[in-house]
């Protein structure tokens, strides 16, 4: 229901993802048991990767709705943080780490879904240059060791490419701050 009222009367679930609509499932119900079977860590994020057009972020934004509404993640398009870097510089690095919690609660983390890691353009701030969702999973990083700061991702490059894009050390420390959840390579483009 909540996917048509978002997507609209032709949105549908594919049989051929049930192994990740599965996975996503227990992981956001939270179910330990079947975590362990599916070796799931319940106290990371994830990171949904596959290919163009096959779900990832219609999945997320439709997961979210099984949270009650203080948990709700938010979903930002990684594009949208580089251009606003363009714009407002470090500032924009430090919203989404360590201003990244709870006004109320200021010892409480917010859970953030970067959407399509990877898409987004290196950019220039009066001249200089940064990776800033390289930076930005460095410092969520610190903050998930810190602070259990829980961030999601989507994307469609593989871990060499995330490699080649943002280093060694970002990749190693996505190892520590996500669960893969992987689409077949063959998922078919649903916007077709």
């Amino acid at each position: 229901m909540k996917g048509r009222h978002l997507y609209g009367p032709r949105f549908k679930l594919y049989e051929q993802d049930a192994p990740v609509l599965i996975k996503l499932l227990i992981y956001f119900l939270q179910d330990g048991p079947l975590a362990k079977a599916h070796q799931i860590e319940l106290h990371k994020g994830i990171l949904v990767s596959g290919p163009v057009g096959c779900g990832k972020t219609s999945l997320m934004n439709l997961l979210r709705f099984l949270l009650p509404a203080p948990d709700r993640y938010c979903i930002k398009p990684c594009r949208d943080i580089a251009f606003d870097y363009a714009r407002d510089g470090y500032e924009v690095i430090h919203r989404y780490n360590k201003r990244s919690f709870i006004q109320s609660m200021p010892r409480l983390p917010l859970t953030i879904c970067f959407d399509d890691l990877g898409l987004e353009p290196i950019v220039q701030y009066f001249g200089n240059t940064c990776n800033c969702m390289a930076e930005i999973l460095l410092g969520r990083y610190d903050y998930f060791i810190s602070h259990h700061m829980l961030t999601h991702i989507t994307s469609n490059l593989s871990a060499q490419e995330i490699e080649e894009r943002y280093g060694k050390r970002v990749r190693s420390r996505m190892r520590e701050l996500f669960n893969l959840i992987a689409f077949d390579k063959t998922s078919n483009d649903k916007r077709k």
